[in-house]
């Protein structure tokens, strides 16, 4: 003690070596709100108490905005200790008891370091190992007035009148701002929850309700069952409102009450919401071998919400926009809600059964949810498309990018864990390790040997891999080629865990080079990197099964044959020469292929002849690896391939060649190089064949609603003529007369673009109910041109009056697709910083897609100077960022690209 007060030495575990303003020294132990030493240094807990129960007792006042509580938390001594450290962030404590054993209930300080938000409770006396202890809790505190912790919303009903409700989100960090609490993810307890409410409001919470008790002062008090499994707190929650809800009996939960709730207003939008998770619960209580184990399972659309949707267990919390659609809505709105359900159902087993112990291994959960997402919906409802996307590759191709599984160390850093990497680059790992399989249920009694094993517990990546290895028996198959008989194969153990590492540890993926010389294959590896100074990580190898297919069996998945390329460089040959080879079938592999001059021709010149050739995820694939190796290879090879768009007609092809069109016509036009316009006229043939009538298909839906959105933002005159007549009619109608749900948002951006419709279209924004036709309206009205316009949503968004908060980020990324709402979303961030950061917590995914937006698209070195120096300026509000690396990493790369190819692309245009 005397020591750390000597002026001449701040005392640290390294000794005494001499502080410095780039790298200051952080006390072993820093200084508590009361002046006191706290008692740990460290982010994480001490691993010396176990939490086993919690008795929550809230009671919240919607008037005053405060609620106050009572904790009583049940432990268990691990190791012998003389302190209890815990969460707690804005609570003020006001009264805390301590009980060891039987013995009596006894006073205690409790102390608080706000920078790491950690309480902690110090004992003259050492707890021993073994005993059992009670810390009790009362307290008080405000709502949160932002979207996490214990937070109030409200919604304006069909009256006119203000609702006022409170919800809770606690992941990844925030149940601590509700009630003291072990905040971590490998401290699982059950709970048993109390909520004081007025008569005229219902709750909720993980549980079914057990009883409600009239008090005295008039409030009622809800008291829901303990929980009958052990929970992370991140997974608790608790709602006050007055919902309405539907209810429907499933097979397989322990008494099948299935329930979707909304506001009174919006009940008639549940309906798809109940049936499609009905059959989604039925589907992966088979598929798993394990059935739900809750009593209930509640899905609510909460009016204020920041995430797309939260998987608490038994109590999933949902956007209106994401789970609420109406009988008359498109099989591509349906889509975005089946997708989120089947994403949140997938985490009561992967999140909530089976937990990541830190949020290093976030993939675990996220990675997971998404792959179980596309899978599921393919086969509970295939009418539904789904397709994992590219833009997880684009991500990791950046040197700022991060390992799937990597260390957290600060809470930014685990808020920025929420990201493509984890969720995309997760699910196309256990997509290509899937593939990898023989069979179609290896990869799936895996994944139920790792479920029932550690149900109930926490994991981290390895113990997912060496279950996926227990269970695979796996043969020459997997070594070299598929064409042996099954009969015939050699059977030994695959390694999952040494092939599987080596995409989880290491940032990026692999670029593959092929030489094809007759029937002699030459395959080549290394990290794809798109650094500006071309430096690559020699040392980074990948165990890689690349799959195959030839101009003599190109489309059924007999075709596919495997060769796994462990080394720099390996050589095989085929069984005769072919023209030419595609790499990664179907694009199940995370890897991009380059086939070098001759290879590209070969395939070029064979899609010119038949674009079916190849099948059109392989397609898709061949245009998204080729513009990824136009960042350091010649652009002729991209003007080459492009050759064929025109022939393109399947949707995801489609869908990728316009995205990266889009991508270079946008920095063009922020260049003020517009004229360069070459996107109409590569699919004037294909935008000329869509209608404008119902169509019926998912996958045409999606199609037409790309290339209609895309003609008319280029002003071709044909597309803005029909959606201006499509508004008028919609308008006249007032509401009755239905547009297609994916014609919706060409219409509402053509309306938004004049200062007449856009005062119509925002009259009807705010009163529209139908939510995903209102967040289209919103999108059409962020793209309109005019200063006035722009300032008055972003002023109405930061407000949050007539626009919800919620939605800046949607709003900055719209505006950001011209030059000038782009000029006015970049002023507007740099003014507005603070409060933006007030209501989206630093590293979060919404700050990461306001930077990503307003960024992603420069490409000259004085916008690189402005970012940067406006950045660096923020120092702890948000300068070491990840997603700050990335924008400036990406300006550089779109500068150096510009560069480089604009004569090129003028000439060729």
């Amino acid at each position: 003690m005397v020591l750390y007060f000597l002026p001449a030495c701040t005392f640290t575990k390294a000794g005494c070596p001499k502080p410095n303003k780039t790298n200051p020294i952080e006390p072993v132990y820093p200084i508590s709100t009361n002046g006191e030493l706290f008692p740990w240094a460290q982010l994480r807990l001490p691993q010396s108490i176990k939490p086993l129960s919690y008795d929550l007792t809230l009671n919240p006042d919607l008037d005053k905005m405060t609620f106050t509580g009572r904790t009583v938390i049940n432990m268990s001594i691990l190791h012998s200790t003389n302190r209890i450290v815990f969460h707690g962030a804005n609570l003020s404590i006001t009264k805390a008891t301590f009980m060891l054993g039987d013995g009596q209930a006894s006073d205690v300080t409790v102390l608080e370091y706000k920078p790491r938000q950690q309480l902690a409770v110090n004992f003259s006396e050492e707890l021993k190992a073994g005993q059992y202890c009670v810390l009790t809790m009362e307290y008080s505190a405000n709502f949160s007035n932002t979207y996490d912790g214990f937070y109030n919303s409200s919604y304006i009903d069909k009256d006119g009148n203000k609702r006022v409700l409170a919800a809770t989100q606690f992941e990844p960090l925030s149940a601590r701002k509700a009630f003291p609490c072990f905040d971590e993810p490998a401290f699982k307890a059950t709970f048993l929850i109390k909520i004081s409410r007025k008569k005229t409001y219902m709750t909720l919470s993980n549980m079914p309700k057990a009883k409600s008790t009239n008090l005295s002062n008039g409030l009622v008090q809800d008291e829901f069952e303990k929980t009958s499994v052990n929970m992370s707190t991140y997974l608790v929650a608790f709602i006050v409102a007055n919902f309405t809800s539907i209810t429907k009996n499933v097979s397989g939960t322990q008494v099948g009450l299935v329930s979707v709730y909304s506001v009174p207003e919006k009940i008639g939008h549940t309906e798809y919401a109940l049936t499609i998770t009905s059959k989604l619960l039925e589907f992966y209580n088979n598929f798993f071998d394990i059935n739900y184990p809750l009593k209930k399972l509640d899905l609510v659309a909460i009016p204020d919400f920041l995430a797309g949707a939260m998987e608490n267990w038994g109590l999933i919390t949902f956007r209106e926009t994401t789970l609420l659609v109406g009988n008359e809505s498109s099989l591509l709105e349906k889509q975005v809600v089946a997708s989120v359900i089947a994403h949140e159902l997938a985490h009561q087993w992967f999140g909530n059964l089976v937990t990541m112990r830190w949020w290093n291994d976030l993939w675990l959960n996220e990675g997971f949810a998404t792959y179980m997402e596309y899978m599921s919906l393919q086969e509970v409802s295939p009418d539904l498309e789904t397709v994992l996307r590219f833009r997880a590759l684009d991500k990791d191709a950046l040197s700022s990018s991060h390992a799937v599984s990597t260390d957290v160390n600060t809470t930014e850093q685990v808020e920025e864990m929420f990201d493509s990497v984890s969720y995309e680059k997760g699910a196309s790992i256990l997509l290509m390790l899937n593939a990898s399989f023989p069979g179609d249920q290896q990869f799936r009694k895996g994944i139920i040997e790792y479920l029932k094993q550690f149900s109930g517990l926490n994991t981290d990546t390895d113990d997912l891999w060496n279950s996926l290895t227990q269970v695979c028996i796996c043969g020459v198959y997997f070594i070299y080629s598929p064409s042996y008989p099954q009969t015939d194969k050699p059977t030994h153990h695959m390694n999952v865990s040494q092939m599987m590492t080596s995409w989880t540890s290491q940032k990026g993926f692999p670029l593959v080079t092929v030489n094809l010389m007759g029937n002699q294959v030459t395959l080549t590896q290394e990290h794809f990197l798109l650094t500006s100074d071309n430096t690559t990580h020699t040392s980074s190898l990948w165990n890689i099964p690349v799959t195959y297919v030839n101009d003599s069996c190109s489309l059924a998945p007999e075709c596919r044959q495997v060769f796994t390329l462990k080394n720099k460089s390996d050589t095989f040959k085929l069984s005769k020469n072919v023209t030419w080879l595609k790499l990664n079938y179907k694009s199940t592999g995370f890897y991009i292929v380059d086939y070098g001059k001759d290879g590209w021709s070969a395939l070029t010149e064979a899609l010119s002849k038949n674009v079916s050739v190849l099948t059109h995820e392989d397609r898709a694939s061949l245009i998204h690896n080729i513009f990824a190796l136009s960042r350091y290879q010649s652009l002729l090879i991209v003007l080459n391939l492009q050759k064929y768009f025109s022939l393109e007609t399947e949707t995801s092809p489609v869908m990728e060649a316009l995205l990266q069109l889009n991508n270079i016509y946008r920095q063009l036009e922020k260049r003020q190089e517009s004229n360069l316009n070459f996107i109409r006229g590569t699919f004037r043939d294909l935008i000329a064949n869509q209608t404008w009538d119902k169509e019926e298909n998912v996958s045409k839906q999606e199609l037409r609603s790309a290339l209609l959105e895309m003609a008319c933002s280029l002003n071709d005159e044909n597309c803005t003529h029909q959606a201006t007549s499509l508004f008028k009619k919609y308008k006249d109608s007032n509401g009755t007369i239905r547009i297609p749900g994916d014609l919706q948002q060409t219409v509402f951006t053509v309306a938004g673009q004049s200062d007449e419709t856009w005062d119509t279209l925002f009259n009807m924004y705010v009163h529209a109910t139908y939510d995903s036709e209102k967040r289209k309206m919103l999108k059409g009205l962020a793209s309109t041109q005019n200063p006035q316009r722009l300032v008055q949503i972003l002023s109405s968004g930061l407000r949050g009056s007539l626009i919800q908060t919620q939605e800046l980020p949607l709003i900055i990324s719209t505006m950001c697709q011209s030059f000038a709402g782009c000029l006015f979303a970049w002023d507007f961030i740099q003014e507005n910083w603070d409060r933006l950061i007030e209501k989206f917590p630093i590293g979060s995914f919404a700050i990461q897609t306001i930077i990503k937006s307003v960024t992603s698209q420069s490409s000259t070195q004085a916008q690189l100077n402005k970012v940067q120096a406006f950045f660096s300026g923020l120092k702890e509000r948000g300068s070491q960022m990840r997603s700050v690396q990335e924008a400036l990493e990406t300006i550089k790369l779109n500068r150096d690209w510009m560069d480089r190819n604009l004569p090129t692309l003028r000439r060729w245009l």
